[in-house]
């Protein structure tokens, strides 16, 4: 036996903190810097094997090889079904432990899923990523998948779930450099709340920041990593930060000088495994050390978290009792993982719409046209695993429908490419797009897919792939599917007043006909430099540049008008339509617009007119925008990229094999002019998510049909001491399914404040549970719900409130579908009225307008006016924050701890609002040193009040660079 096996650190039977008391103590400091990055080195003398931290598992395990693979976790999300969850989580466990016993170094347990950040804003590029706009419905759903992923025995874990991306991540511009400011009722009612049930109650142990500022801080380095995270919520596990981040945080953020000090900041802030290149990560701390930046100690906790985790998965360990240590590779893409996948694509399915056309009787279907663009394919994502097999649409239908006559068109136009001076493209050796003189050779016929926002794809007919741009710089038909980080699947095409085109590349380059091994073909127009540019400032101008050509695409076959005479001949049509995940909006691209792509709603308009039974399929990544389509189609079926099984699940739904119940965990909005700035992440404040939002939608959070009559009835509401002995609501409501067929329901529970200090939700989810009923069955379902659920929080005294007040529970199918309702009287506080008198903290307002929350390293954020040139900043409008209620009222001075941010500026003191009466004026003196990159320095200020005029509200209006920590009246 080896030495090293005698150290307590091998000792499994001892108590965990024992065997890392040794460990820690055995590492050389050295070691332990090259324990912090996420690529861990190994330790011979230790027996410590090399561990890789980090990998994909959003729905499936991704990047190493066939898995099984669910649903989007936007579809996941859909089933509002927790058993199914984590049952999905087990699954991925298992194979991530299947592909890890193959190679321990290489595939590690530690994986980053799931998505736990609130998807607020439809537009989010990354929206397929998340689990919706509501945090109960996150949080319990990601709890279960936790769970599951980690297994439940009392100390081994199966594998880790790696939270992400904590938190307020939810623009792709300017992801890397821009700050979300988030006031604390947002933050502690809204954004931390979907993170907090995974961790108290999933038990996750791994979570990884996110790339954004919150409140002007990187969240690398946010206090709420400490402060909450492994304080409030006491998280025993690690945390890492987002890919790259450690020198983004100097290189975007310019929030540092120098990657010693980044690194100092993280380690310090509670991030412990920092994710970027090692001898990047090795020696910025080998700096921070030298340098007093950081301590070993600092090192020894992060090493702490991190080995915890590490024995815990079974390392270290001779016992033999780890019972996931003997999964093995039979587990990887099981049947019965198959039939699981097909199970979560078929619960994902949300049945928007129908006016009688759904079901289909499949015995009186002679004649079926499928038709659209994603009839025949299964997409895959960024994060997508690697597909074992897949069903398409139309293969599911074709396989049930031996007996109909089934036509398929994908509404594609078919064209071909040829220049103004008498060239056509043709297609080469190993598909490279040649250019030679009409006549000399055949034409090339492409499938031309028009994915709007000036975004299409090119699919050779002749050999079945995708026009993409090659790593020689030419374009070739030799991609077999779009995808990549930077799709070169898409050429960007502008149509000119004369019916011709110019060509573009995926990052806008023209394109233009250059010579390649004797051969004429298409190829990227180099970057013009600055003093490439003719004096006209036209790079085509310049001498010896060619001026890209113009192209004419000749409709070969008009797609369209194929699909309408397939769908006119036809007793159903189903058309498939949807989004590509990598095209106008993924990672980095937030999308253009909610709308589906306009050749797509063309198509579904054509179609519905030619033949009035026809069932709309869409297959997206995030919710759409269908008022044009709404009233047209009179049944529309929503899932997202549903993994291997889509075609099978969707045809079970369509030919009512299956009954969907579905739900949609996002607002469907009409159209984008119901959303604020996507910058903008107050959602009380601008009324947005189900909650808040007042107006009008397409379709509400929660919505989903299916084929039988539900009845609610008898609701019921107590208050009482919990099975735990917490004080809970207990609530039952009697469901009932009136239909002729067996079907499951969604039973959504909600809960609506009467009365409150502050504004609340319209309605809140409380609870919900995913039931199956036979045909005339009736079940009572009882809840126990935790009175703590009906806090807010309390910004007059900086903590959770349960506030007197008559609530509204509300049981339904959806949150605009509310069947039964009771009220309570729930005794609780009532807040007293502020005492300005007291330190009070400027974030801790009760209105606002043009204002920020940004930085402080004094203590909580700073206030301040957003300047010009920032995301949020209108020209002309006030900024100022007011605070009410106020019982000190005869005020003589006002004292604040302000700060000059870029340049000096005032507060000005009023009453009643922020065009009341003056009562004073605080001059704030410009910058004086710089401070992580802004100019500012912490002071305190003081100014009399004019004292003949009572302050109920007090009003701080800014002007200029003043910045507002906190103030107090005197």
């Amino acid at each position: 036996m080896k030495e090293y096996m005698q150290y307590p650190m091998w000792d499994a039977a001892l108590p965990l903190e024992e065997r890392l008391n040794d460990l820690i103590a055995r590492l050389t400091t050295e070691e332990k810097i090259r324990l912090i990055p996420t690529r861990e080195a190994a330790v011979p003398r230790l027996g410590i094997p090399g561990y890789n931290v980090g990998g994909e598992a959003a729905h499936g395990v991704a990047w190493i090889g066939e898995a099984t693979v669910f649903p989007q976790p936007l579809g996941l999300s859909s089933t509002w079904n927790t058993k199914l969850m984590r049952e999905i989580g087990s699954v991925i466990g298992d194979e991530a432990r299947a592909y890890h016993h193959r190679a321990p170094e290489r595939h590690g347990l530690t994986l980053w899923a799931p998505t736990v950040d609130l998807e607020r804003d439809p537009r989010w590029g990354r929206t397929e990523e998340g689990y919706g706009e509501d945090p109960v419905l996150t949080g319990e759903m990601s709890a279960a998948l936790v769970k599951g992923m980690q297994g439940n025995h009392s100390f081994y874990l199966k594998m880790v779930a790696t939270l992400k991306h904590f938190f307020a991540n939810n623009n792709e511009k300017d992801r890397l450099n821009c700050s979300s400011s988030i006031d604390p009722r947002n933050l502690r009612e809204y954004y931390l709340k979907a993170f907090e049930t995974p961790f108290v109650e999933g038990g996750a142990l791994s979570m990884m920041t996110a790339y954004n500022s919150i409140n002007g801080t990187p969240a690398i380095e946010s206090p709420y990593v400490n402060d909450v995270v492994k304080s409030e919520w006491a998280m025993p596990g690690f945390i890492v930060c987002d890919g790259g981040d450690l020198s983004q945080t100097v290189n975007y953020h310019g929030y540092h000088a120098t990657h010693a000090e980044s690194a100092a900041g993280a380690i310090k802030a509670g991030v412990d495994c920092l994710t970027d290149e090692v001898d990047l990560v090795v020696s910025a701390l080998e700096e921070a050390l030298e340098r007093n930046l950081l301590e070993v100690e600092d090192l020894d906790r992060a090493i702490r978290n991190i080995f915890g985790v590490r024995m815990r998965l079974g390392q270290l360990d001779q016992t033999g009792l780890n019972p996931y240590a003997s999964i093995s590779e039979s587990v990887l893409c099981a049947p019965e993982h198959a039939k699981l996948s097909y199970r979560a694509a078929a619960e994902s399915i949300v049945l928007l719409k129908n006016d009688g056309l759904l079901p289909l009787q499949s015995e009186r279907l002679q004649k079926v046209s499928v038709i659209g663009p994603l009839a025949d394919v299964v997409y895959t994502d960024w994060y997508s695993g690697t597909l074992p097999y897949r069903v398409t649409v139309l293969e599911g239908l074709r396989k049930q429908l031996a007996g109909a006559e089934i036509s398929f068109a994908d509404g594609n136009d078919r064209i071909s490419l040829k220049t103004a001076d008498g060239k056509v493209i043709t297609l080469g050796a190993e598909g490279k797009l040649v250019a030679v003189p009409e006549g000399s050779a055949e034409a090339a016929e492409f499938i031309h897919q028009d994915w709007g926002w000036g975004s299409h794809t090119l699919r050779s007919v002749k050999n079945n792939r995708y026009v993409s741009l090659t790593e020689q710089g030419i374009y070739q038909a030799n991609a077999p599917e779009i995808g990549g980080w930077f799709v070169k699947e898409v050429v960007q095409i502008d149509s000119q007043a004369d019916g011709t085109s110019t060509l573009r590349t995926w990052n806008g380059l023209p394109l233009r006909l250059d010579e390649h091994q004797g051969q004429l073909v298409l190829s990227p127009t180099p970057e013009q430099k600055d003093e490439d540019l003719s004096s006209s400032g036209n790079p085509d101008a310049v001498e010896g540049k060619q001026k890209p050509p113009v192209f004419k695409l000749d409709i070969v076959a008009n797609g369209i008008e194929q699909a309408k005479k397939a769908a006119q001949n036809s007793d159903v049509s189903i058309v498939v339509v949807g989004n590509s995940p990598y095209i106008n909006g993924k990672e980095e691209i937030d999308r253009p617009s909610l709308l589906l792509p306009p050749e797509q709603a063309r198509l579904v308009r054509e179609i519905c007119q030619v033949n009035p039974n026809t069932v709309v399929v869409i297959v997206g990544s995030y919710p759409f925008a269908l008022q044009e389509l709404k009233d047209v189609a009179p049944a529309i079926v929503y899932l997202t990229h549903a993994g291997q099984e889509l075609g099978n699940a969707v045809t079970d739904v369509l030919l009512g094999n299956y009954a969907p119940a579905g739900r949609l965990n996002m607002t469907w909005y009409e159209d984008e002019s119901q959303l604020p700035d996507i910058m903008d992440y107050d959602i009380i404040h601008n009324g947005t998510t189900y909650m808040y939002h007042e107006g009008p939608v397409l379709y509400p959070f929660g919505h989903g049909l299916t084929y039988s009559e539900f009845e609610y009835k008898a609701i019921r509401v107590e208050r009482a001491q919990g099975s735990s002995g917490d004080d809970v609501l207990k609530i039952e409501v009697q469901v009932e399914n009136k239909g002729a067929r067996a079907s499951d329901e969604v039973v959504q529970l909600y809960g609506h404040a009467q009365t409150s200090r502050v504004k609340r939700p319209q309605r809140q989810l409380i609870a919900f549970r995913r039931i199956h009923l036979a045909s005339g069955a009736v079940e009572t379902l009882s809840f126990e719900i935790p009175v703590q659920k009906l806090v807010f929080w309390d910004v007059t005294r900086d903590r959770y409130c349960l506030e007197t007040a008559i609530w509204s529970i509300m049981a339904g199918r959806s949150s605009a579908d509310i069947r039964q309702t009771a009220e309570i009287l729930i005794e609780g506080e009532t807040i007293p009225a502020r005492a300005l008198n007291l330190p009070t903290f400027a974030e801790n307002y009760d209105a606002y307008a043009g204002v920020l929350l940004d930085e402080c390293l004094e203590g909580r954020s700073a206030v301040r006016a957003i300047a010009s040139g920032e995301p949020l900043y209108h020209e002309g409008r006030s900024s100022w924050i007011s605070f009410h209620d106020n019982v000190f009222r005869q005020a003589s001075a006002f004292e604040g701890r302000v700060a000059a941010f870029g340049e000096g500026g005032e507060l000005e003191i009023r009453a009643e609002g922020p065009e009341g009466p003056l009562l004073g004026t605080c001059v704030i003196p410009g910058p004086a040193g710089t401070v992580n990159g802004k100019n500012l320095q912490w002071s305190t200020v003081r100014c009399s009040l004019k004292g003949e005029r009572e302050i109920d509200q007090l009003c701080i209006v800014f002007r200029g660079g003043a910045a507002l920590q906190q103030f107090v009246l005197k």
